[in-house]
């Protein structure tokens, strides 16, 4: 029993050393097709397509955020004389944490989702290989436009979402618990300093990485069928999500 335990053990953790390795080769030869020539028109089409389309669900989900948290907080801090800061304590929440994070984790599971499912498809359909008969290379032609376009989007969209979750923060303070506008304001301007935004983006920036490039790695690696198709889709947005959370612990390490 014992040794079946240590073998399953092994067996697993050899597959996800090996599934690491070919993640690190794939970034390699992404990162070797910079030296070439870069196909902007693909990289703007990837932005909208990626970006513009998932600013709804961003605006309704950081609205809300800032909404719940002035609800949980704006009442203690009333009652402890603190409604000065409640500007501040909403804004920086937001800014270092909530917005990048709430962002990545919705880019995952849409844009994760939409890439991993484009890649899969066409490998199943055997374009991939069509490909590489043209000597076109996979890497070059369709995951670097979807990398740098995933780079400049998240963090914009993070931008998005700050602002729309401090309003909604803002909204809730001032209407339904009775804090004037002012004190709200004021409160940002003496806590938040310009880094408490930028730095998040600078985590949005490594979480776009992460999603573009795992959902091009799942769907390029993805089994053969419609199954297959699904399977990669699912391994893309759990395993997102779980390597944002991770980074996000150590970008805050670092960067606060």
């Amino acid at each position: 029993m014992a040794t079946k335990i240590f073998e399953a053990v092994g067996a697993f953790i050899i597959k996800r050393c090996a599934e690491l390795g070919t993640m690190v080769l794939l970034y390699v030869n992404i990162l070797r097709q910079l030296k070439g020539k870069i196909r902007w028109r693909s990289i703007i089409f990837q932005m909208s397509h990626l970006g513009v389309d998932s600013l709804t669900i961003v605006s309704l989900t950081l609205l809300f955020t800032g909404v719940v948290i002035t609800l949980q907080t704006a009442a203690k801090f009333i009652e402890f004389g603190a409604q000065s800061t409640i500007g501040g304590v909403v804004a920086m929440a937001i800014g270092r944490e909530l917005g990048p994070v709430l962002v990545g984790v919705v880019c995952a599971g849409r844009v994760g989702a939409a890439i991993t499912a484009e890649i899969a498809t066409m490998k199943v359909t055997e374009q991939i290989d069509a490909l590489r008969v043209m000597a076109v290379s996979p890497e070059g032609y369709l995951i670097l436009p979807r990398m740098l376009a995933c780079m400049v989007v998240v963090p914009i969209l993070t931008v998005f979402g700050d602002i729309i979750g401090v309003a909604g923060g803002w909204a809730t303070a001032v209407y339904y618990s009775g804090i004037s506008s002012y004190t709200f304001m004021n409160g940002i301007h003496t806590f938040v300093e310009v880094f408490d935004l930028t730095g998040g983006m600078v985590k949005a920036v490594f979480f776009g990485n992460v999603i573009a490039v795992l959902g091009c790695y799942y769907g390029l690696t993805c089994p053969e069928g419609a199954e297959g198709v699904g399977k990669a889709t699912t391994r893309t947005v759990v395993t997102s999500i779980i390597v944002i959370f991770m980074l996000n612990a150590v970008l805050t390490f670092i960067l606060f």
